[in-house]
């Protein structure tokens, strides 16, 4: 090699690794939720393309089957998060940056007879913060979303399976406000957004219609693009 061909070839491999040095790695973005996190789901994936990688736990559609009964990409109650998070914690490739979660539709189910809630108070508590705990522990930083809102008339009409009622709602949201605020982890309030939304933004007894899950992941891109960008350290 020439003394020239040899100074063009270095010049290229120090642009391409000063390039490369350049290139800015992607935040991994990790959702667990309800089913209204599997609805405004691809809205917010569409939002957030190239700003974050995004991926949530999934399945092959089991879940959109039966909204109600908690499997595959649902993530269920606050029992059912804890379970997934220690078991997929064990995936040495499983490594997000940020985790945005959501748990509470599925503790507040009572069983219409006995009136038996799903998931006691003290026990949705304390399965937050186990799960605040364990995700600190693999240094993952945590989003918070405030559960969105349950109208008892429309909830309770004909429906014989289980009920939902918006003062358990209320105390259960107040419980993960005061734990989330301890450990200073950001809430975003979907419930408050959803409310002003209307009751016609329902299309059953608790889920919403396109045009409100599209809404509804706007409003959440907006902040995670804005508190990601800040918070992003790698």
């Amino acid at each position: 090699m020439t003394k020239y061909k040899l100074i063009v070839f270095l010049s290229l491999f120090f642009v391409i690794i000063l390039n490369l040095a350049w290139i800015k790695p992607i935040p991994r973005l990790f959702v667990i939720g309800d089913s209204i996190s599997i609805q405004y789901g691809p809205y917010l994936e569409s939002y957030l393309d190239g700003i974050v990688a995004y991926e949530r736990k999934r399945d092959d559609g089991n879940a959109e089957a039966n909204l109600d009964v908690p499997t595959g990409a649902n993530g269920g109650d606050s029992r059912m998060v804890l379970a997934y998070l220690r078991a997929k914690l064990q995936d040495p490739n499983f490594k997000p940056d940020f985790l945005m979660l959501n748990c509470g539709l599925h503790d507040i189910k009572r069983e219409p007879e006995s009136n038996q809630i799903q998931v006691e108070k003290n026990e949705y508590r304390q399965n937050l913060e186990l799960i605040i705990e364990l995700l600190h522990e693999n240094n993952i930083r945590i989003l918070w979303i405030r559960t969105t809102p349950v109208v008892d008339r429309i909830h309770n009409h004909n429906r014989t399976s289980f009920h939902r009622y918006s003062a358990d709602l209320k105390e259960y949201n107040q419980i993960a406000d005061e734990v989330f605020i301890k450990h200073e982890i950001p809430m975003i309030d979907l419930h408050g957004f959803t409310e002003h939304l209307g009751e016609e933004a329902y299309i059953d007894h608790v889920h919403f219609s396109e045009s409100a899950r599209n809404l509804q992941a706007s409003f959440l891109a907006g902040y995670l693009a804005s508190y990601i960008q800040k918070n992003f350290h790698r």
